[in-house]
């Protein structure tokens, strides 16, 4: 039995797991609506099944390796500006591309490390309108082996894939999006060691934010009260601490965020 079945605007959870459902436990989900199950895309020369939502750039993407060159079709109108890929019949990490980091590198969703050159995870090629391309990495296109793949693209006053430089003070980067942030995943792309942290909008509901969670690591919430924190503002967010994670002097961070409300109905907080 499935832990959860999904509806078209609810999902249902079928299991007491403490993973999911323990009782007295507190739980936080982000949700990004596509486009059913799916259609078959040949737009690659390999086949895929994409559930595409266009209007706000996210696309999912089924499709099985060869182990060689390739290219697999999004279902976007606009080229990704990140994919995360994961192996699905086998362990394996969760391969990231971003734009910030360009073709020739890969970062990983479960692992602290800074970003590294590995050319052959996206063939040292930039996504277009239409295909992401894969190297001969097994990792995202080990030969017969199935992956599941999410898309992104910004969407003016909905969503923003980008970069900023941290400067390790408490009067921190300010990095304008364009929206007021529901949800905010950012990364250091500079130092290894660095965690994947995501703030919203929601756990807390008021700044200075200070909740996080960890892709990277099955803890708890941080509640930190100082160093790593962030207001989240009508229009971006705003770091307030000394915290290298994601304010280190410097340091590039990688960053993806979804808008609360389009801008011109957003207030600040």
């Amino acid at each position: 039995n499935r832990s959860i079945t999904l509806a078209d605007s609810s999902f249902t959870l079928n299991s007491n797991s403490g993973h999911l459902n323990e009782a007295n436990k507190t739980y936080v989900s982000w949700l990004w609506k596509a486009n059913g199950s799916g259609s078959s895309n040949t737009n690659g020369n390999i086949d895929s099944t994409v559930s595409a939502d266009v209007d706000a750039g996210f696309s999912i993407v089924s499709y099985t390796g060869t182990g060689n060159n390739d290219t697999v079709g999004h279902g976007l109108s606009k080229a990704p500006e990140m994919v995360i890929a994961k192996r699905r019949s086998s362990s394996e990490v969760w391969g990231v591309y971003h734009a910030a980091l360009g073709a020739t590198k890969v970062i990983n969703l479960n692992q602290t490390g800074a970003a590294y050159t590995y050319a052959i995870g996206w063939n040292n090629t930039a996504p277009t309108a239409s295909v992401f391309s894969l190297g001969t990495w097994g990792g995202v296109n080990g030969s017969s082996q199935t992956n599941i793949a999410y898309a992104f693209h910004s969407v003016d006053g909905y969503s923003k894939v980008g970069s900023y430089v941290g400067n390790g003070n408490v009067d921190g980067t300010f990095v304008y999006t364009g929206f007021r942030p529901a949800f905010v995943l950012i990364k250091n792309t500079s130092a290894n060691g660095t965690y994947w942290h995501i703030a919203d909008s929601k756990r807390l509901g008021y700044n200075v934010v200070g909740q996080y969670l960890f892709p990277n690591t099955n803890e708890a919430e941080s509640n930190y009260t100082e160093e790593v924190l962030l207001d989240i503002t009508s229009n971006g967010f705003k770091l307030r601490g000394l915290y290298s994670h994601i304010n280190g002097n410097g340091n590039t961070m990688m960053y993806y965020a979804v808008a609360e409300t389009p801008f011109k109905y957003s207030n600040a907080r």
